[in-house]
């Protein structure tokens, strides 16, 4: 019986570590979650190589084959509760969402080759640089890069008839990350 119970203790330990190494990220990745250009979502681990190339690799469980995908194959992606909207190939990160989304670029996919057979294209991406600010209107999927120099042009032109968002972007003086409080005060309004 003493024989029996060691066995029982044994596999149920090979068991529960089993388990335990399918919720552990693999070394490098993060939990998070990716949505496809088809909009179906999968969650695993993620990791971010945003900067480096605008892609990430995921692997649903631990010890899965991990698959990379750029920001041009994917819509958004979730890393460890950091959401991130892809356009043109581009990651973005969403600072706030509502019916306009602000937006800091976090990477730059026109150095980035897709191909076509054997002939390597580049895409434009998106414009502006890294850590740029912008406000996204999904609805018309219209980006806007704003600049101290545009900021109460897009302003206007962003929060048309909400006055106290418009009054708000003007006093950013020259701090666009406060822009952010803004586009809360039109999505607030909407």
């Amino acid at each position: 019986m003493n024989f029996l119970n060691t066995l029982a203790a044994a596999a149920l330990s090979l068991v529960l570590l089993q388990a335990n190494a399918q919720t552990e990220a693999p070394k490098g990745f993060q939990k998070g979650t990716i949505t496809l250009a088809d909009n179906s979502s999968v969650s695993g681990f993620v990791k971010d190589n945003i900067r480096k190339d605008a892609s990430v690799a995921f692997v649903q469980q631990a010890g899965d084959k991990k698959k990379n995908y750029s920001g041009s194959e994917l819509t958004g992606a979730e890393i460890e509760g950091t959401k991130f909207i892809c356009i043109n190939g581009d990651f973005f990160k969403v600072l706030c969402q509502g019916e306009l989304c602000f937006l800091q670029k976090s990477s730059d996919a026109s150095t980035k080759p897709s191909y076509n057979g054997n002939e390597a294209i580049f895409s434009s991406g998106t414009e502006g640089k890294i850590n740029d600010y912008f406000i996204y209107n999904g609805k018309d999927k219209q980006l806007k890069l704003v600049s101290k120099k545009n900021v109460e042009e897009i302003a206007a032109a962003s929060f048309a008839g909400n006055t106290a968002a418009i009054d708000k972007a003007k006093a950013v003086n020259g701090d666009l990350s406060q822009l952010k409080e803004a586009v809360e005060v039109y999505n607030r309004g909407r």
